[in-house]
């Protein structure tokens, strides 16, 4: 990517998952299987016809990936705690700014009973603090996957039916991050983050300073669409998700509710949901409809993933389609 299209600190939100979902699908019959397969369970759920089996909760392992091109890019182990501290509080529902949420939808706000941890044993089996740092001479990184090969300047991805990998990097074009849906090529399965949305300190950067990128890509990750339903400016779109009202494309900055559109009267859109674009300061919950979907997401393509508390995997079979 030229240096020119560099941009360090976007001040809108761009998320380049629907664009790295369309790519698949135009590029991979083995992808379109696996997504049908993972629609096919969504639905089961939402239907009723499967039913949410954990009652405990659950932690992932995740590995960050810190590709630096300068030495303020190689992020410090405590920007990278602060961004694990923020998901652990968003997927709980135990943020303090959930406060925020609109009395008609505090009803909504689901906790998924999922966190995040860092890898404490890599894939040979030796311990590890859940972090690789690779110096790079690639300035910016774009949606292309570039970031999560070291033959083309990034950093390969531990295996991802055992790890959630993130990359941190500087992405172009004003590109704030990107995740892979479930179902796609393993070598490149898992979210990517500009280095200036990670976190809450270090090179965070407002309006994208509060972590809650990483929770819009993993929401991605996890089989979430954006709440707009990636229709344009249009109101036939969809997020698969029945809690969360119709609106026209994405929001932008800090709205005022109520926002209407699509005739979504008298609530308008419900903009303060993570898989919006608003910025980090305006969004702050999850539904139990998008929860529902994580939960099938759990019981499918990324039930290896899962550990309780207690420390013991659950489940032994591949993960499918991954």
């Amino acid at each position: 990517m030229d240096t020119a299209d560099i941009v360090e600190t976007p001040a809108r939100r761009r998320c380049g998952s629907e664009d790295v979902h369309r790519r698949l699908l135009n590029e991979s019959l083995n992808y379109r299987l696996n997504r049908a397969a993972i629609e096919n369970l969504a639905f089961a759920f939402a239907t009723g016809e499967e039913q949410p089996s954990r009652a405990e909760v659950v932690t992932i392992p995740v590995v960050v990936h810190v590709v630096h091109n300068t030495d303020e890019q190689n992020l410090s182990e405590e920007q990278i705690d602060t961004q694990i501290a923020v998901l652990n509080e968003d997927f709980r529902a135990a943020n303090a700014d959930l406060k925020g949420v609109p009395k008609v939808w505090q009803g909504l706000v689901a906790d998924a009973r999922l966190e995040f941890r860092r890898a404490s044993v890599d894939p040979e089996g030796n311990p590890t603090t859940g972090v690789t740092r690779r110096r790079t001479d690639v300035r910016s990184f774009s949606d292309n996957d570039a970031v999560k090969f070291t033959a083309r300047g990034g950093a390969d991805a531990w295996p991802a039916d055992r790890y959630l990998n993130v990359w941190v990097c500087q992405l172009g074009g004003g590109l704030l991050g990107y995740a892979q849906f479930p179902g796609g090529p393993p070598a490149t399965d898992g979210v990517v983050i500009t280095h200036t949305g990670f976190g809450t300190t270090g090179t965070a950067a407002a309006p994208f300073n509060l972590g809650r990128t990483t929770t819009h890509e993993i929401g991605h990750w996890l089989n979430l669409f954006h709440i707009g339903g990636d229709d344009g400016t249009g109101c036939s779109g969809t997020d698969f998700v029945a809690d969360t009202p119709n609106q026209s494309g994405q929001n932008f900055g800090t709205p005022t509710f109520p926002s209407i559109t699509c005739n979504n009267v008298p609530d308008g859109d419900m903009f303060m949901n993570y898989m919006d674009y608003t910025d980090d300061v305006a969004m702050f919950m999850f539904t139990h409809g998008q929860i529902l979907r994580v939960e099938a997401c759990l019981a499918g393509p990324r039930r290896n993933l899962v550990v309780p508390v207690a420390g013991v995997p659950v489940g032994s079979e591949p993960a499918g389609g991954e």
